[in-house]
């Protein structure tokens, strides 16, 4: 399918900070299978991550605190990105970037937009992991996000794709800022915020104490979210946030989403998008829908003030 100037030869897309920077899950999967990739998020500054435990599990999914680990910008250029430049031929990528300042989106920008391997970036305006006024994302803050999307569009003439929240109290008006400050694609969406407590000791599970819900429970949310910037927009919307099988995929296009993205799935089972890309075609050849552009959008009832129905 052509999107944003690209041909992606599949909606299935790995979320950023579940596949590293490629190789990590190079013996485990075929990349060059997906439709892409989104990279570890890169800070500035190396970060080592959130003390351990950084990950713990519930019936519902994930609550993950991993503290956007990552080797930064000057090791990235070094030791990550050429990698994927050498070895990535099919998937389209994108490299997430991090700040805790306006300042520091736009300084990744300038920094690593020479660079190859890669098609655009991926603006992580929303991870509750990160510390900044005592860590409130920046996508619950319309003013910022529009100040680092136009900064950033400045600096780059790739693609800009930005990650939003699913508990942004006015996700529209943050979607329409976003817009209108040159972002090209939305990410939707991003973990919710999340403690889980030990029932004996009453002391939290992951080590950082908060962390980031993912998997099927945020799948609700993320299908409202999309649901909602699609009333309001017409750039394509990366859907993400509890895709486990076709169904899930499938109900992301319905919503309004061009491309989906695996996060969770991928831990739990590590083939999960290849599996993913063969059962969305079986599942179309299953529905007599002979193209995924077809499902997008495809359903009329979408409310995008009480969600996506059936």
């Amino acid at each position: 399918m052509r999107l944003l100037g690209e041909d992606f030869q599949n909606p299935v897309l790995l979320a950023a900070g579940t596949c590293g920077f490629g190789k990590e899950l190079e013996d485990v999967l075929d990349l060059d299978a997906l439709g892409g990739f989104v990279t570890k998020s890169i800070t500035l500054e190396e970060r080592l991550g959130n003390p351990a435990p950084r990950v713990t599990e519930f019936s519902g999914g994930m609550l993950n605190s991993i503290g956007l680990a990552n080797p930064g910008v000057e090791g990235a250029i070094r030791d990550k990105l050429p990698w994927i430049a050498r070895n990535i031929r099919r998937a389209k990528v994108l490299v997430s970037v991090a700040g805790h300042t306006v300042a520091e989106f736009h300084a990744l920008i300038e920094r690593l937009d020479d660079c190859d391997g890669f098609i655009g970036f991926e603006l992580n305006l929303s991870c509750p992991n990160d510390a900044r006024r005592d860590g409130a994302p920046f996508a619950l803050d319309p003013d910022a996000v529009a100040e680092i999307v136009d900064g950033c569009r400045r600096r780059t003439s790739r693609l800009l794709a930005a990650k939003l929240a699913p508990n942004d109290p006015d996700l529209p008006g943050t979607v329409r800022r976003a817009v209108d400050a040159g972002a090209d694609a939305l990410t939707l969406t991003n973990t919710l915020p999340g403690v889980l407590l030990d029932a004996a000791s009453g002391e939290a599970e992951l080590g950082a104490g908060a962390g980031g819900m993912s998997g099927p429970s945020l799948r609700p949310s993320g299908l409202r979210a999309v649901g909602q910037a699609r009333a309001v927009t017409d750039v394509p919307i990366l859907g993400v946030g509890g895709v486990f099988g076709p169904a899930d995929a499938v109900a992301y296009a319905r919503a309004g989403a061009q491309l989906v993205q695996l996060g969770t799935a991928t831990f739990a089972a590590p083939r999960a998008a290849t599996d993913l890309v063969r059962g969305l075609q079986r599942w179309g050849r299953r529905h007599g829908v002979p193209s995924w552009e077809g499902l997008v959008g495809a359903n009329e009832t979408a409310n995008p003030s009480s969600g996506v129905h059936a």
